[in-house]
């Protein structure tokens, strides 16, 4: 089991019960600190406003629309957001959020039908600097963005090799699944990747994506 100790969640949203039942269990499946809040002026009023904020911000969107959601995006979790991931819950799917909730930050969603092992398989990934996103939804993402569009001047140093794995690593795909499609060694594909961070100046996978996401 991955621990994280010096790791803190905060769970925010105004349904005591089922935050605390979740503050519990991610505590002892995780080892991480969690509290609820809440909202997210609750976590900087506990924090002094300052540089002690919670490592992840679960954020409870049960019964909020797509505006309600990005409108708090836009106001009440921006100074999270500025030094701390962030993950959404109790999220509808047909909301159509993910594209523009990604740009803004967040790092990951869970929906309304997860079961509390997909909590802990998030919070996991998160911490160790990946993007919680479905892949289908990373896929449409890319290829939104990329239809009738040339790539932008800041991918021009990039070569098609290098475009066509950020956009696999953007969508999701591990280094064996990318060695697999593009039929080459897994030393290859690292290769490729290092030369990529190095181009776009990027230190992890998750803002490999994002970079993707607002490039490709």
């Amino acid at each position: 089991m991955e621990s994280y100790t010096e790791k803190r969640i905060h769970i925010v949203g105004p349904l005591k019960p089922q935050n605390e039942l979740l503050a519990s269990f991610l505590t002892a499946e995780t080892g991480s600190q969690c509290r609820t809040a809440g909202n997210f002026r609750d976590i900087l009023a506990e924090d002094g406003g300052n540089a002690h904020h919670p490592s992840l911000a679960l954020w409870d969107c049960f019964g909020k629309d797509a505006e309600a959601c990005l409108s708090e995006l836009d106001s009440d979790a921006r100074a999270v957001l500025a030094n701390d991931y962030l993950a959404l819950f109790n999220v509808v799917a047909y909301l159509g959020i993910e594209e523009k909730a990604v740009s803004r930050g967040a790092r990951g969603f869970l929906y309304t039908e997860e079961d509390l092992q997909q909590f802990k398989r998030c919070v996991s990934a998160i911490f160790r600097g990946e993007l919680w996103v479905p892949r289908k939804v990373m896929s449409e993402l890319i290829i939104k963005r990329s239809q009738n569009r040339f790539p932008g001047e800041a991918c021009e140093h990039l070569t098609l090799r290098e475009v066509e794995i950020l956009q696999m690593i953007a969508a999701g795909y591990s280094n064996s699944r990318i060695a697999e499609k593009l039929f080459v060694s897994p030393h290859t594909v690292r290769t490729h990747i290092y030369n990529i961070y190095r181009k776009i100046d990027v230190p992890s996978r998750v803002q490999a994506a994002l970079w993707a996401v607002k490039n490709l």
